[in-house]
């Protein structure tokens, strides 16, 4: 079997159609025998699809996904796990392991990486429904919701530091306006901008990936969870709800006898800063 991964820096990359790189993993009797990286060379999702195809690839694991790119993987019989995010090496153990399932993240890169959606559908992050998620957003108000956007952005924290943007990638963002693909405060700055505007944005964390919750903080007994005493603080690594749903977490801290995980978005509690150009409205 082999399984690609959208890849960036050992995580997951989170949009599947800006993915510059992919990571093969050739696995033999449950057991990872081979990796490889490969260049996406700039495709767009149809031609990634036919890209996996030729390197016989049986499963794709990816943060957020569009209803196309799946369509696209479906016709060439790649399985697909959308929604995952985290260290790219732990996500296919914990696929090996059974513990990584398809969410059938139909989102955007700035939605936030957890969410998981099924076309377009809600859970962990944002919608509170980790599936329809078409709705979520439904308190946005504009003259462009419900049309297919075209921007380029760039994201800051309040220091300056940038997180993400679409000018360092060469390719400019779609989405639909209101359709609950953005996080709420992108969605809202570009509901009412015109094509070749350039918009500034400060947006809260209940705008953008929510306040941290105390509650998502929880430690383990290590005796309970084999393995945890090789954990570091600050690893992100994927356990399993009662339902059998994988979900990822942080290591927040541990001592000898507990270990504790931060289930918060890595984006939690904090205040970012958009620069959105509106390049055009395409219906």
């Amino acid at each position: 079997m082999k399984i690609a991964l959208t890849y960036e820096n050992g995580q997951i990359f989170q949009h599947f159609g800006h993915t510059e790189c992919f990571k093969l993993y050739e696995v033999e009797d449950g057991q990872i025998r081979r990796t490889e990286l490969i260049d996406s060379n700039g495709s767009g999702h149809g031609a990634l699809a036919e890209l996996l195809h030729r390197h016989s690839i049986d499963v794709l694991i990816c943060g957020g996904i569009g209803g196309g790119a799946q369509a696209a993987l479906a016709e060439q019989g790649i399985e697909l796990c959308a929604g995952a995010s985290g260290d790219a090496d732990e996500a296919v153990a914990a696929y090996l392991r059974g513990e990584l399932v398809n969410t059938g993240a139909n989102c955007d890169h700035h939605h936030g990486e957890d969410h998981a959606c099924g076309s377009q559908g809600c859970g962990e992050q944002g919608c509170h429904s980790e599936g329809g998620c078409g709705g979520c957003h439904s308190g946005v108000r504009g003259k462009n919701v419900g049309k297919t956007c075209r921007v380029h952005y760039r994201g800051t924290f309040n220091d300056g530091t940038q997180f993400d943007a679409s000018y360092d990638r060469g390719e400019p963002l779609e989405f639909v306006c209101g359709a609950g693909m953005m996080i709420p405060g992108f969605d809202a700055a570009v509901a009412n901008m015109e094509p070749g505007q350039i918009l500034d944005v400060h947006l809260t964390p209940e705008e953008a990936y929510g306040p941290s919750d105390p509650e998502a903080i929880f430690p383990v007994e290590l005796s309970q969870l084999p393995g945890a005493e090789q954990l570091q603080v600050g690893e992100r690594i994927y356990l399993q709800d009662p339902t059998g749903q994988a979900f990822p977490v942080t290591v927040a801290a541990r001592d000898e006898k507990t270990i504790t995980f931060d289930a918060n978005h890595e984006m939690a509690g904090k205040e970012l800063n958009f620069r959105i150009e509106l390049l055009e409205l395409l219906d």
